[in-house]
């Protein structure tokens, strides 16, 4: 059978995370690459069998919702990884660190004095018209003033080869689980390569997670009563919920399982009785968390929970609040948000970005629709987006009214030309698009994952990554490379 010939394999002009041409790999790839030329298409089908199955064996799954109705399928994965090296890593990672630190300080500042806006960096139009500012939140001061505990900053690399944050995700992020899951697939398809030592571990995850976790107790001691708190089976992250809660060992609950006291404090219903709860790391949205302060209807969430949170007898991660800086909109003023409050340049750069708020940007925005890609301030899962050069005349013309009747809910940002990297494809190795999200763990100290959770638009030509719409992922291997590899593949 045939044997993979890299000098055949077409990036189509985009910047590659394998090849740096036809035939020659990025030094951090090469053993990757050398090792892959071996095995013949029989040898390539085999492995991503054998992924498939320990996929099915290990039970992961996800959920796409789809007329009404939830249906869970299969995690799609590409067995080939994406590849990064380590000395490029920790420049990545020194930037997410400044930057989750930075919007720590803004969220904070805008739940107490709000100096940011009477210095006039940050317009309080944009503000006023949040859909996830919480009036509610005001006054409160949640320990080392840290709100978004657990971010997830998606990162794309443009045609120059630098790597550009694309938004942040100050929520409830998602996806930390199929990174290591994805791992775990491919420690089992291709442990050889793992016998170097050059990979970097991601397996730590978990542990590091559980300690920030703790440390957020209002309660200090050493065993702390953590509790993950989630929407129930039918929602799309439920995989995710069970996983961690078994990883690291705590109980996984619903609202129901909750009450706040007379005392203010939160309790678990345990079969023996009440247990007091220290920590909860929420995965339900904000507006679901209390019925007694939110919507009422709310069958998801806790009464009482706000109030104990606000009076600090249980922490709350992430806290609620949190997702007024997790706007495309204030994304585009991290640059400036990082200037006013650590006094520092952004380490990492932000994709150039037209707020239609601004006369001037929105009048480009409206000439150049077919040209650009325009986003909701607030949506999120790659919906509601427009593709300028992907859409039609009858799209654009639709935006151009959106745009019109609400100019503060709608930013544009230039088409990039996204990395590919190569995916198994039904005929052979294709390029693919591919983004990056990294995830941050913000407590007594900012842990960064080493690599994160890449996704890959499986469809050609696209390049929408969200599995919620056909994407699908891959390992991310941070490669240490010596200074002799590197200095020969740029010779």
């Amino acid at each position: 059978m045939t044997k993979i010939n890299w000098n055949n394999y077409n990036s189509k002009g985009f910047y590659d995370e394998l090849m740096a041409a036809p035939g020659v790999p990025h030094p951090a790839a090469r053993q990757l690459c050398e090792y892959l030329a071996q095995l013949d298409a029989g040898e390539l089908r085999q492995h991503k069998q054998a992924a498939e199955i320990a996929i099915q064996v290990m039970g992961i799954t996800f959920t796409v919702y789809s007329e009404g109705s939830q249906i869970d399928r299969a995690w799609p994965f590409d067995i080939l990884p994406r590849i990064l090296p380590l000395s490029e890593w920790q420049r990545t990672e020194a930037g997410l660190k400044q930057r989750v630190q930075a919007l720590n300080l803004f969220i904070d500042d805008l739940y107490h004095e709000q100096k940011i806006i009477k210095d006039g960096v940050f317009p309080a139009e944009i503000l006023t018209q949040s859909a996830n500012f919480r009036p509610q939140c005001v006054g409160i001061s949640p320990p080392h003033q840290i709100w978004a505990h657990i971010c997830g900053s998606d990162l794309v690399r443009d045609k120059d080869g630098i790597l550009y944050v694309l938004e942040d995700n100050l929520r409830v992020p998602s996806g930390v689980s199929y990174m290591l899951e994805n791992r775990n697939v491919t420690k089992r398809i291709l442990p050889e390569l793992f016998a170097t030592g050059r990979i970097q571990p991601v397996d730590d995850y978990c542990s590091q997670l559980y300690e920030m976790l703790a440390s957020m107790s209002p309660r200090p001691g050493d065993d702390p009563q953590i509790v993950i708190l989630t929407p129930g089976i039918y929602n799309s992250a439920y995989y995710e919920h069970s996983y961690l809660a078994q990883q690291m060992g705590v109980e996984l609950v619903e609202g129901r399982d909750l009450q706040v006291g007379d005392d203010d404090c939160v309790y678990m219903r345990m079969i023996d009785g009440l247990k007091r709860v220290d920590v909860i790391y929420r995965r339900v949205d904000d507006l679901f968390l209390d019925p007694e302060v939110f919507k009422p209807e709310s069958t998801l969430g806790v009464p009482g929970l706000m109030r104990a949170w606000r009076h600090g007898k249980v922490a709350l991660v992430n806290a609620p609040g949190a997702g007024v800086a997790d706007d495309k909109v204030v994304y585009a003023l991290v640059p400036e948000i990082i200037r006013y409050y650590l006094q520092q340049e952004p380490l990492l750069a932000n994709v150039p970005s037209y707020l239609c708020m601004r006369d001037e940007d929105r009048k480009y925005v409206l000439a150049n629709l077919d040209k650009l890609v325009v986003k909701p301030a607030n949506e999120s899962g790659g919906y509601g987006m427009l593709i300028g050069p992907h859409s039609t005349r009858a799209e654009q013309q639709k935006f151009a009214e959106l745009i019109k009747a609400d100019p503060r809910n709608y930013m544009a940002q230039p088409t990039l030309a996204i990395s590919t990297t190569p995916t198994l494809c039904e005929t052979g190795l294709e390029a693919r698009h591919v983004d990056l999200r990294p995830f941050i763990l913000s407590g007594e100290q900012i842990y960064v994952t080493t690599g994160g959770l890449t996704r890959v638009a499986l469809t050609p030509g696209s390049l929408v990554v969200n599995s919620s719409q056909g994407g699908g992922s891959k390992d991310t291997w941070i490669v240490d490379v010596d200074e002799t590899e590197q200095s020969q593949g740029s010779a």
